[in-house]
């Protein structure tokens, strides 16, 4: 049974404005306010974890927009596909507060570096696999030639 793809797309966007909020909150305040800039600019691997995340979810988010603009119906696997996505993405946030942490506390970074590497790899392969398995399964806009999803993909 193919399903318009509205309630997706709605749906995918508020799990991507959550995730998103998310990673500020994973920020805290230092805990010292005798010397507050200091404590400010211990911050840096948070700020840089965050700003890296945020503009990669920035970027899923657009592509996502963009690939169902061309995905003109969902079957089950496409919902289970982006519900996977949906769950990577979720992940980012928790993926960012343990880089943060092993760079600002100078231990396991290599670890938290490919932990990291690799929830982002994850969330590009989830992502993949819904546009593959739409344009495989003729679940593509007539208006987009096949060449067009070749070459996207």
């Amino acid at each position: 049974m193919h399903r318009d793809t509205g309630r997706l797309v709605a749906f995918s966007d508020a799990v991507f404005a959550i995730t998103i909020t998310l990673l500020v909150l994973e920020i805290r305040p230092p805990t010292d306010f005798s010397n507050l800039l200091h404590g400010l600019l211990a911050l840096w691997p948070s700020y840089l974890a965050y700003g890296v995340t945020f503009l990669f979810i920035g970027q899923v988010w657009a592509n996502h927009h963009v690939m169902f603009d061309h995905i003109r119906a969902a079957d089950r696997v496409v919902l289970l596909l982006n519900t996977l996505l949906l769950m990577a993405v979720a992940f980012l946030p928790f993926a960012t507060s343990v880089l943060a942490g092993a760079l600002r506390s100078g231990h396991g970074q290599r670890t938290a570096v490919a932990f990291y590497g690799i929830a982002f790899d994850v969330t590009a392969l989830t992502f993949n696999s819904v546009w593959q398995y739409a344009r495989r399964h003729g679940l593509l806009s007539d208006a987009l030639d096949p060449a067009g999803a070749t070459a996207i993909s």
